[in-house]
């Protein structure tokens, strides 16, 4: 009868982690990787389309992010995404291509980045906690319904609780290590 729930949990708790994942990877580090462009919304036609659908994106060194349309004629909406982003990027065109270089960052820049980093953390815990309490609240009302008893619900509250505590110590390991790699030079 709660197996229902805490699986929900799991699964929802899990979607937050990979959300929190995908957010860190639009970090800059001071290393070129694709992601930090990749879902940057182009206005296409007359649509918005994530820059992945448009064009390939290689990584040909460290510093560097090239950026091949499909189409030509999509250069000119592409560079203006770039630069209308907070990514900070000045692209440079060659007629054929995009190139981003990667400034190396500022220890300014750095603890921004850092900042960001906890913030994005701090909103996962956030979703993690009120997926506990959604939890919870569901499996009280079954008690409630005389459809589990208290020992019943007592342990299924300390395996959401286990579950809670593992994406927890999921996201602080996550932010510790994406610091580490935002304050190396």
């Amino acid at each position: 009868m709660t197996e229902p729930i805490i699986q929900e949990l799991k699964t929802k708790g899990q979607a937050a982690l990979d959300h929190l994942h995908s957010e860190f990877s639009k970090i800059q580090t001071g290393r070129a990787s694709a992601a930090l462009v990749e879902m940057l919304m182009v206005d296409s036609y007359g649509t918005k389309m994530p820059l992945k659908s448009l064009a390939n994106i290689t990584v040909p060194d460290a510093k560097t992010i090239s950026i091949q349309p499909w189409d030509r004629g999509q250069i000119a909406s592409v560079e203006k995404a770039i630069r209308d982003s907070n990514l900070g990027l000045n692209p440079q065109n060659n007629g054929i291509a995009i190139h981003l270089n990667l400034p190396p960052l500022t220890e300014e820049r750095r603890k921004e980045l850092v900042k960001v980093l906890h913030r994005y953390a701090e909103e996962s815990r956030i979703v993690v906690r009120n997926l506990r309490h959604e939890a919870l609240d569901q499996l009280k009302a079954l008690e409630k319904a005389k459809e589990i008893g208290e020992d019943q619900l007592e342990v299924a509250e300390k395996e959401a609780q286990k579950h809670v505590d593992g994406f927890n110590a999921q996201i602080e390991e996550a932010a510790k290590k994406k610091e580490k790699d935002v304050m190396t030079v």
